[in-house]
């Protein structure tokens, strides 16, 4: 397998491979063949043993997705996976024209765009972008309060465009594509009303209540002349963005803190649409996070389910997404301490603080190459003030490669369910006809030993002929631009 990166001038930078049959690359293999050794250890062998996502197994889980997938687009609440309809039945053409704005909201951080885009010949040809924190305080407080906080970072960032660089036609309201990364249920492009807070928010006064008012009052109460044209979430705008410069992309997916799947669904196929028209295509929001069946869950992941603000919900996506891979591992080496002797004959104290371990910090681990694992060694000593000899390091690293093993071959086996979707409506693979994910999130990107187990379950379930008329792009922080492009796609203008 290959992975290719390039950077145009004029896009988010992007990365892309094709499934082929060559071999992986020398580190990879090293750093499987290190971690997968034979482990001595009662506890690691057995949680090893709970992980294990063989083949058959696998195939399971991608045909359990699908009936989900069939269940939600049959009815409303049909499966786990809600199937949400988004209303963008139109995808960026290329031809779109003019000053556009873009918010991104779905974590600790937002970020908010302007595009000015020159039709199909010079595309985009001026962008601007900021990233605010939000704090602790705004994730728990009140709608007034978190949207207050939104529309007057807006309004500062409009206040500080430079003259002549972003144009505005005289007479028009300014546009925004708001991309909302929560489950939302959709009504129509440019409205729709919060199920429940995920990713540690939990604003009041908002389920139930339509977000896209909740912001355009916001900046109306702030001055700002804008108003929302497009609400999306960040899978709709990578898919959206990513489509702008690539018309066979079909799925767009987020592997970060969080995770989400979105595909180009025919309208044929989706019997809840019922007196709606029948004809096109439409983006379906899957909210895969949310499914919970037939999955691998040992004690750790269900002791950590218990103290989630969400227990018995969205299994996948703790199995999956980078928000909880470092705190499975956490509390794996905490049982470790406690009935071995891992690291000596005492239990660190920050191996009992939750959240001590986060996903970087085994990325870290398993890129080690050194002989001695110093690195594993200092990262152990650095963040959790722990002394590890070789024989401790290794079985950390053993660890580190099975809850990551387990989390990118599900991945890997939920991008299979969608592709399967759409080639049994389309036939677009068996015919030959190249068919592209577009990826983004820091788990997919900065993680390669996630990335190529995620690579091997596609090729081992798809099978090498189909595998080879899919690619994967990643397509970094291009869901802004999908936002805004989506803004300017439904434009009341």
């Amino acid at each position: 397998m290959s992975l290719m990166f390039s950077s145009p001038v004029v896009t988010p930078a992007l990365g892309s491979f094709t499934f082929s049959s060559r071999p992986r690359s020398n580190y990879i293999v090293m750093s499987a063949v290190r971690s997968n050794s034979a482990s001595t250890c009662p506890i690691l062998t057995k949680f090893q043993k709970d992980c294990a996502t063989p083949t058959p197994y696998l195939r399971n889980v991608a045909n359990a997705i699908a009936d989900d997938m069939r269940d939600g687009l049959a009815v409303e609440g049909g499966g786990d996976l809600e199937m949400i309809l988004t209303f963008v039945d139109a995808l960026p053409s290329g031809n779109e024209e003019g000053l556009f704005y873009a918010l991104d909201l779905g974590g600790t951080n937002f970020r908010v765009r302007s595009v000015q885009l020159g039709g199909k010949k010079e595309r985009v040809l001026a962008t601007e972008s900021e990233q605010i924190s939000i704090s602790q305080k705004l994730m728990i407080g009140t709608s007034e309060e978190l949207f207050g906080f939104i529309a007057s970072k807006l309004a500062s960032f409009v206040a500080k465009e430079k003259p002549g660089r972003c144009l505005l036609e005289e007479g028009r309201k300014r546009e925004l594509g708001f991309t909302f990364s929560f489950p939302v249920k959709q009504t129509s492009i440019d409205s729709g009303t919060l199920s429940k807070w995920t990713k540690g928010f939990k604003v009041s006064g908002m389920e139930g209540k339509n977000v896209v008012a909740c912001l355009n009052e916001a900046m109306e109460a702030h001055g700002l002349d804008m108003r929302v044209s497009a609400l999306v979430n960040d899978g709709v705008g990578t898919l959206a963005g990513a489509r702008y410069w690539d018309e066979d992309v079909m799925v767009g997916v987020i592997l970060g803190t969080g995770t989400n799947a979105c595909y180009v669904e025919q309208k044929h196929a989706i019997p809840k649409l019922r007196s709606k028209s029948s004809s096109g295509t439409t983006i379906i929001n899957t909210e895969w996070g949310g499914f919970s069946k037939i999955l691998p869950q040992t004690i750790f992941d269900l002791e950590m389910d218990e103290t989630s603000l969400n227990p018995g919900e969205h299994l996948y996506e703790k199995m999956i997404s980078g928000m909880y891979l470092g705190e499975i591992v956490r509390r794996v080496l905490l049982h470790m301490c406690e009935t071995s002797d891992l690291f000596g004959h005492s239990t660190p104290a920050k191996l009992s603080t939750p959240l001590a371990l986060r996903t970087e910090h085994l990325c870290k681990m398993q890129e080690d190459n050194t002989d001695d694992l110093r690195d594993v060694g200092s990262i152990l000593y650095d963040f959790l003030d722990v002394e590890a000899n070789m024989n401790a390091r290794r079985r950390v690293v053993e660890v580190c490669d099975t809850v990551v093993k387990r989390g990118g071959r599900l991945a890997g086996a939920g991008i299979v369910a969608i592709l399967e979707k759409i080639e049994k409506d389309t036939k677009r693979m068996g015919s030959g006809k190249r068919t592209v994910v577009a990826m983004d999130g820091a788990l997919y990107e900065k993680y390669p030993q996630y990335r190529q187990y995620m690579q091997d379950a596609l090729v081992e379930l798809l099978g090498h002929k189909l595998a080879s008329h899919v690619a994967i792009k990643h397509t970094k922080d291009v869901s802004g631009l999908g936002a805004a492009l989506l803004a300017a796609t439904n434009s009341i203008y």
